[in-house]
């Protein structure tokens, strides 16, 4: 099927795959909510893990589809909307991120990052 724009796309397909493509387009409106509100209230504030270093626990994986980059998140600010972690990409290092700037990159044909659906947390030093 050729999508077209009026969104009507899913009522024209078979039945069959009315359900797949449905649940094809939650799970990619989830991917793009780069910090549930689940997710947000396990994550301690920025500086809560000062000292734990590589044994602070990632509670959030991001990464893009087209490269390799990837950032963990083991801090977050909710009124700024930053977050502390790993981010891996040309070299792995310690730092900060702002959600706002990774919602606004978009790759080729128009790609976002993307948060890791099935996540499980585990210490920043297993984040490669």
């Amino acid at each position: 099927m050729v999508p077209s724009n009026d969104g009507d796309d899913v009522a024209r397909m078979a039945p069959e795959l009315q359900d797949d493509e449905a649940l094809a387009r939650e799970q990619a409106r989830q991917a793009h909510t780069l910090m549930p509100p689940e997710i947000a209230a396990k994550l301690p504030p920025l500086y809560a893990n000062e000292g734990q270093g590589e044994d602070a626990v990632a509670h959030l994986k991001l990464f893009t589809p087209w490269t390799s980059w990837t950032w963990y998140a083991s801090e977050y600010d909710p009124a700024e909307r930053l977050c502390f972690g790993v981010v891996v990409g040309i070299e792995r290092e310690f730092g900060y991120f702002s959600l706002a700037e990774l919602e606004a990159i978009r790759g080729p044909a128009g790609l976002r990052i993307e948060r890791h659906l099935h996540w499980t947390p585990k210490a920043l030093k297993e984040c490669r």
